[in-house]
């Protein structure tokens, strides 16, 4: 798996869908990031950082994620320690999935948005 620290860090991958979710990592910055967040009524702290590199950096090694519930789970095991689904979802109200992603600047899992997932837009 490929982790985005030692990407940037190297002279890149021969891969070219590695190169390509890359090109589109390139396009977002945190000046983007804070404008997405502040138009979703929120103030990004390291906390909420942390989360959006997370899902970035999971984005770049798996690619896009066709099932919320997967990435959902992935982040509740990384956040574990500091409260799981309610840490979650104290920093990202509108579900951390979907209002995660979209301030990550990466593809929202389509069924996200399913109110059966659990998100709240």
């Amino acid at each position: 798996m490929a982790d985005i620290n030692k990407y940037i860090g190297s002279e890149g991958s021969a891969d070219p869908e590695i190169q390509a979710r890359v090109a589109v990592l390139d396009e977002w910055n945190e000046t983007i990031a804070a404008s997405l967040a502040a138009k979703e009524n929120i103030e990004l702290t390291v906390e909420h950082w942390e989360v959006v590199r997370f899902l970035r950096n999971h984005y770049l090694e798996r690619g896009e994620t066709r099932h919320a519930r997967r990435l959902s789970e992935a982040l509740d095991r990384e956040f574990a320690e500091k409260g799981g689904r309610k840490y979650l979802y104290d920093l990202f109200p509108k579900g951390p999935v979907s209002q995660g992603c979209r301030i990550a600047g990466i593809p929202v899992p389509p069924d996200s948005t399913d109110p059966s997932f659990g998100s709240v837009q």
